[in-house]
């Protein structure tokens, strides 16, 4: 399989970061972990930027991406330019959000989502594909059109 993909977190996510580093492993993955490597306390941003730069310089597929709620981390993440980043904690979101939404990230909470449930979403959402075209892609190239106007 031999796909890439970025892994980041702060102390509340460290925990399923791992287990789903493991997880995905198993599968074939090629996890790049950008930290944090410990639960001591620490800054979501710091890890997630290089993880997203990661996705955006096209070293990564995609980005997994942990916090105690997955809020915090998504915020950071979608200040990036290019990234669309969602927290997911059903699968029916974290398959929308790839085949609607193009989401190159996923955000999920250490302290809010479980393993077996967290397996389900990155399952889901590493299985699904963007639904090229229509409506999807109209509101996409909106999206990148706002970025476009943001001042640096």
């Amino acid at each position: 399989m031999s796909r890439n993909i970025a892994f980041a977190s702060d102390h509340g996510g460290f925990e399923l970061k791992n287990h789903i580093m493991a997880y995905l492993k198993e599968q074939g993955y090629n996890c790049v972990d950008f930290g944090s490597h410990s639960e001591e306390s620490c800054d979501y941003p710091d890890y997630a930027v290089p993880a997203c730069n990661a996705v955006l310089g096209g070293e990564c597929e995609c980005a997994l991406l942990f916090c105690g709620t997955g809020v915090g981390i998504s915020i950071a993440a979608n200040k990036l330019r290019g990234i669309r980043a969602c927290c997911c904690s059903d699968t029916f979101s974290a398959e929308m959000t790839r085949a609607h939404n193009d989401a190159n990230a996923l955000c999920l909470g250490g302290r809010v989502v479980g393993f077996g449930l967290a397996e389900k979403l990155v399952d889901a959402f590493l299985s699904t594909s963007f639904m090229e075209g229509g409506n999807h892609r109209r509101r996409i190239d909106k999206i990148a059109a706002i970025e476009a106007e943001q001042k640096l």
